[in-house]
């Protein structure tokens, strides 16, 4: 600040004694020392109260630059979440489209319960067969299975099994 070395200081001291005198110079210099001690304090108090507000200022800049992190945050979520919900969206469309456009029909090589073929709607499948015998085949098919099988009948009574005991008579 003050660019002031020994001999300035000197230069100075000898000034102030020719002209205060040496009864007056020790009260003239407390009085100096009070006076540079009140602007000291009120420079530090300043300088506290300046660190202070450049503090807050950061604290502010840092309080703005965390809620439009969580701003961004937020925003990014609620895209991520549309995105996946048109997904979503869109593959339940896909899923009831293919499930309306299989509707009552079934594929050609779809089986029922005892591996015999569907019969194919040529219609809805737009499956056609070129032989014309060949399309009345499954049902001709699923008819000789039918005439060849053995007849399913119930076991002929035979005595009472006798590890199984027979059934009390209740209401006697």
């Amino acid at each position: 600040m003050f660019d002031v070395g020994w001999q300035e200081i000197l230069v100075i001291g000898i000034v102030a004694l020719i002209v205060v005198g040496p009864k007056e110079l020790p009260t003239l210099l407390r009085t100096i020392g009070k006076y540079l001690g009140v602007v000291k304090r009120q420079a530090s108090e300043f300088r506290a109260q300046f660190d202070e507000a450049m503090r807050e200022s950061e604290l502010d800049q840092l309080k703005k630059d965390v809620e439009n992190i969580k701003a961004d945050a937020e925003n990014t979520f609620r895209d991520v979440e549309r995105s996946v919900d048109s997904e979503f969206g869109s593959m339940k469309r896909e899923l009831d489209d293919t499930a309306q456009g299989i509707g009552g029909t079934h594929h050609p090589d779809a089986h029922d319960a005892n591996g015999l073929p569907f019969p194919v709607d040529e219609a809805a499948t737009g499956i056609t067969s070129d032989a014309p015998a060949a399309r009345g085949v499954g049902a001709a098919a699923i008819a000789a299975a039918a005439a060849a099988a053995p007849p399913v009948t119930a076991p002929a009574a035979t005595k009472a099994d006798p590890a199984v005991p027979a059934p009390a008579n209740v209401g006697a």
